[in-house]
């Protein structure tokens, strides 16, 4: 995985937790699940890009 593809998966990670807080705080339900829905991209953003490198070796 290239250090920019790692970056961007973290920060969308990061934007979907903060998406996420947002949502609790002020009580709007969809944000919240719109946030959890960011995270998971990213998550399966990285475990996509990890298993091109599996296949890279």
């Amino acid at each position: 995985m290239s250090k920019k593809d790692k970056i961007k998966n973290v920060a969308q990670i990061a934007k979907g937790k903060v998406e996420e807080a947002a949502g609790k705080v002020t009580g709007d339900g969809e944000r919240e699940v719109e946030g959890r829905e960011t995270q998971m991209k990213g998550r399966l953003k990285q475990v996509g890009e990890k298993v091109k490198d599996a296949f890279k070796k």
